[in-house]
């Protein structure tokens, strides 16, 4: 373990674990790693802590990821803890904690017992046997289960079973893009298939749709697992059947047909069964290409669907456009099977760098109607620098590259560290608003749809049915000279000036010099107080709302809210509340007040963005969302600006905090330094000063890119002209081209 691990465990700053090492002879000497970058014996170092008196201040998460690494690589007992977590989420707390408390030989004992009741539907689980070494494991599964849920659990034990079975490059699809992906459902389906289900989020979310009757298959054994605890916990009224296997393959399920197929395929899978499934009778639209797997994926689900029915992907933007997949674009175009292609902004899902894009298939009916148009929504427009509606090469290359490059291919599995915000980057709310207003728009009357520019456009099939096939929506959506109106653009020009100068103005009041003074020749030092110290003397409370899936959660559909949602993007952004139903549950619902100070639960390692901030008259009322912590100070004994300003600074959260690309913080570790309400004062005024600098610089960079691409957008397509005046310097006499 690192020291920044041994700094989580005991609750202290990395800096006090380096002086440990300086002042005690007997701290564990490091047993690998390098000079620079030490690793240090997990027992060792725990039993160190314990002579000096130092309880571990872990997480529930991260209790049972050092039990799980406790018992070394090759044990296997993450497989055989996934049966456990299922049975376990069927206990109550006070069930768990007596549990827990059992001698190792009774606790054994009733482990395999417990274990033993888990249900027909999970695929591939045997009975199974817990040795003494298994103890501590299984007592820190009951605790993950108890305080974080069986589904943090189930996460976890997932991250350890594919790390020891040398799988690699799984990713989560996000939780809110699978809600999107599923409300492209035209109706409530009521047999929804999954071939490469993953981690079981894409099912989850068919669930909350209405869907009774789920199917999934994954390659891998744990993944299979996975989806099926996941849907006991969070679908439990409904029909599951998951097996394990590979779907192109050996398709587990060569009879079934369903209303609607939900996939995050593998990505880029050279080894895919191109030769073996050359005459395969699902290849309707042609044979797919040995380098375009994805289209075998696509060829899959169609062959899937009960005629009518649909099916909605996540594949990568070289899908759109490489030319070894022209023929099969051709013949899904002409055939009637794609619908719709939406693109999404970079961040939207993992990989991070590509932006992804959806595409919507529907089987066609025998003598039905003939489908004229492809919908096209350009979702990463409005994120783009530059004009909307436009691709650069370099874009379009790396695009190309990141679906090409990978020497493994890309699963839709999961590394349970990924959550909703971290790859929240963007307005999720607005994008699943124009994404599903448009596809409503289209499906209700495709005849008749209006396109908007720059956002959404119908094509007509034969302009598509070209030399190159390319269905990239940037291409199709963009803004063309007849869509803009020369005298409204300039108008909105010369508006964006005006609130620029305002911005500007505001941001140089805000940046002036306000008298800070250095703090003497060395640094100030003051006693500290955790967040959970402070909320056992009763000068806080400590509130968070619950993500879906967790103990006492609804599963069955969006829950309906008439007031605002606080998102945790919210938070960085310094915006008012804009999150929807997507975002909260209504089982952990808990409405926000003025003075209320916001903690981000979940963010990106290395992340500048803000991680705290002070709840104001506009948050006031609104219902807290997903992934925040709400810390509700006695404003008789803390100043609110005061605790936001030390809970918010990096080190402080990189303490509190495990993981590294993306970090989880537990509020309770937090530190406060202890000073007098006064002086608490002092600071506070100070740090929402600072927070008013990092609002106002962030709102003059939004105006400053809306101006230019407004700008650049106006001059290339021929609607604004230049400002008339004298020739740009060091230019004398130059001549028109």
């Amino acid at each position: 373990m690192t020291a920044a691990e041994i700094s989580r465990i005991a609750g202290v700053t990395r800096a006090t674990v380096s002086n440990w090492r300086r002042r005690h002879d007997d701290f564990p000497a490091p047993s690998a790693g390098t000079e620079t970058s030490p690793l240090y014996d997990l027992p060792a170092v725990q039993a160190w802590l314990r002579g000096r008196g130092h309880t571990s201040t872990a997480s529930p998460t991260e209790e049972l990821r050092t039990a799980l690494r406790l018992l070394g690589p090759g044990s296997g007992v993450a497989a055989r803890l996934f049966p456990l977590a299922a049975t376990a989420s069927r206990r109550t707390p006070e069930e768990l904690t007596e549990l827990a408390a059992l001698p190792d030989d009774q606790l054994i004992a009733r482990a395999e017992k417990t274990a033993g009741e888990l249900p027909a539907a999970v695929p591939e689980a045997e009975p199974v046997r817990y040795g003494p070494d298994d103890a501590d494991a299984v007592r820190a599964l009951l605790g993950c289960v108890r305080e974080a849920g069986p589904q943090a659990a189930v996460d976890v034990l997932a991250e350890r079973e594919l790390d020891e079975g040398a799988a690699s490059g799984v990713y989560q699809t996000p939780e809110v893009l699978a809600l999107l992906m599923a409300r492209l459902l035209p109706a409530s389906p009521s047999r929804v298939l999954d071939p490469a289900c993953g981690s079981g989020t894409l099912l989850a979310a068919a669930a909350r749709q209405g869907a009774r009757e789920l199917f999934g298959q994954d390659s891998l054994p744990v993944q299979g697992q996975r989806t099926a605890v996941r849907l006991l916990l969070a679908a439990p009224e409904a029909e599951t059947t998951i097996r394990v296997g590979d779907s192109l393959r050996d398709d587990a399920f060569p009879d079934v047909t369903v209303d609607a197929v939900l996939c995050n395929p593998p990505f880029a899978d050279r080894d895919w069964g191109h030769d073996e499934l050359a005459y395969d009778p699902r290849w309707a639209y042609g044979l797919p290409p040995r380098f375009e797997s994805e289209l075998a994926w696509v060829q899959h689900a169609l062959a899937h669907l009960e005629p009518g029915g649909y099916a909605v992907m996540l594949l990568p933007p070289g899908v759109a456009f490489r030319s070894s997949g022209r023929r099969v674009r051709a013949e899904l175009i002409r055939g009637g099977a794609l619908r719709a292609v939406v693109s999404l902004p970079a961040r939207a899902a993992y990989p991070l760098h590509i932006g992804l894009q959806i595409w919507v298939f529907q089987r066609p009916e025998p003598g039905g109607t003939d489908r004229t148009t492809v919908l096209f929504v350009d979702g990463e427009g409005e994120q783009r620098d530059g004009a909307p509606g436009t691709a650069s090469a370099t874009d379009t290359a790396t695009a190309d590259a990141g679906t090409r490059g990978g020497s493994r291919p890309r699963r839709s599995g999961s590394s349970s560290s990924v959550a909703p915000s971290s790859t929240a980057s963007f307005d999720w709310a607005g994008l699943t608003d124009r994404v599903l207003g448009q596809w409503a728009a289209f499906t209700t009357a495709p005849d008749t749809y209006a396109d908007e520019p720059s956002v959404a456009r119908a094509v007509p099939l034969v302009d598509l049915l070209d030399d190159v096939v390319d269905v990239t929506p940037a291409r199709h959506v963009r803004a063309t000279a007849g869509d803009i109106d020369p005298a409204g653009l300039a108008r909105r020009v010369d508006d964006l000036y005006g609130q620029l100068a305002e911005q500007v103005a505001a941001l140089a009041a805000s940046s002036a010099s306000g008298g800070w003074q250095p703090s003497g020749a060395s640094a100030r030092e003051w006693r500290t107080a955790t967040v959970s110290d402070l909320a056992r003397g009763g000068a806080l409370t400590v509130l968070r709302a619950a993500a879906p899936g967790t103990r006492g959660s609804k599963s069955s559909g969006a829950p309906a809210v008439e007031r605002p949602v606080l998102a945790a993007r919210d938070i960085a952004a310094g915006n008012p509340p804009s999150g929807t139903a997507v975002d909260i549950h209504t089982d952990a619902a808990q409405p926000v007040a003025a003075g209320d100070v916001l903690v981000r639960a979940v963010a990106n390692g290395g992340n500048a963005a803000a991680m705290t901030r002070v709840a104001d008259d506009r948050d006031a009322g609104a219902l807290l969302g997903q992934h925040i912590h709400l810390l509700r100070p006695d404003p008789a004994r803390l100043d609110p600006w005061f605790l936001a300003g030390f809970l918010g600074a990096e080190d402080n959260i990189a303490s509190a905090s495990t993981g590294s690309s993306l970090v989880h913080v537990t509020p309770g570790r937090l530190r406060v330094p202890l000073l007098p309400l006064e002086e608490q004062r002092r600071y506070g005024e100070a740090f929402r000063r600072v927070h008013e600098l990092r609002a106002a610089v962030r709102r003059t960079a939004d105006l400053a890119a809306d101006t230019a691409a407004t700008l650049t957008t106006g001059l290339t397509a021929g609607v604004l002209l230049p400002p008339a005046g004298p020739t740009s310097p060091g230019t004398p006499g130059s001549r028109s081209v």
